[in-house]
């Protein structure tokens, strides 16, 4: 009589294994392509954006709705740029947009390091990013940038955003209604991308408070009805 403890053969434990594996890789490959189904490509709108994937180039930070620029301990005017995110009706707060700002410095310029790499090579390490959570609200502490040297454009602030299931797309840039070199020809030719941009820095104790809400969608090219 066969022992019924008697442990199986070699070739059949191998067997076991090869046929184990193939099920958990079968079982990987089906679960990968399931999953890539449900993943919906992002919708293009705001047309050609230059430099608006710089976007994500926040590496490994963990972003929430307030973040401080470099330049918020180098001498300069401070300023707190706020505001809150609202759906396209106007009303509804906006949650998970993030938005990417850069501007010049204190000299006009946009100053770049040894190390810098990606679009900070252009657009300078004087940049921020946030996430908006339920409320829709964006906090960036940073210093009033000065406008280009031996220009007649007036200073201002880039801004791209990217909200859920679409492309990334510009918006008007911060204007700061007090600058002199603002002309009305300047304003006149504001697009008015995701509302306007023309702020008035309002003085409160030792900084500048800057605050535009930002409408997504509002005369966004190809935006979704």
């Amino acid at each position: 009589m066969d022992d019924v403890n008697e442990k199986p053969s070699k070739g059949i434990a191998v067997f076991t294994g090869v046929r184990t594996y193939i099920l958990f890789i079968l079982i990987l490959f089906l679960t990968s392509t399931c999953k890539s189904q449900d993943r919906k490509p992002l919708i293009a709108v705001g047309g050609p954006c230059e430099g608006c994937e710089a976007i994500y180039e926040y590496g490994s930070k963990k972003l929430s709705n307030r973040d401080t620029l470099p330049d918020y301990k180098e001498n300069g005017i401070k300023m707190l740029v706020k505001g809150t995110v609202f759906k396209k009706d106007g009303k509804t707060p906006a949650s998970d947009v993030i938005i990417y700002i850069y501007h010049t410095d204190q000299n006009g310029i946009y100053p770049t390091r040894e190390s810098s790499s990606g679009w900070e090579k252009r657009h300078g390490y004087l940049r921020g990013w946030i996430k908006t959570g339920a409320d829709g609200t964006f906090y960036f502490h940073t210093r009033r940038p000065a406008p280009y040297p031996g220009r007649t454009e007036p200073a201002h602030i880039h801004i791209t955003v990217k909200e859920p299931g679409l492309t990334e797309y510009y918006l008007d840039s911060y204007h700061f209604t007090d600058d002199p070199l603002l002309t009305a020809d300047i304003t006149n030719k504001l697009k008015d991308f995701g509302g306007s941009g023309l702020v008035t820095p309002v003085q409160k104790n030792d900084q500048l408070i800057v605050e535009r809400d930002i409408y997504l969608g509002r005369n966004i090219i190809d935006y979704p009805k």
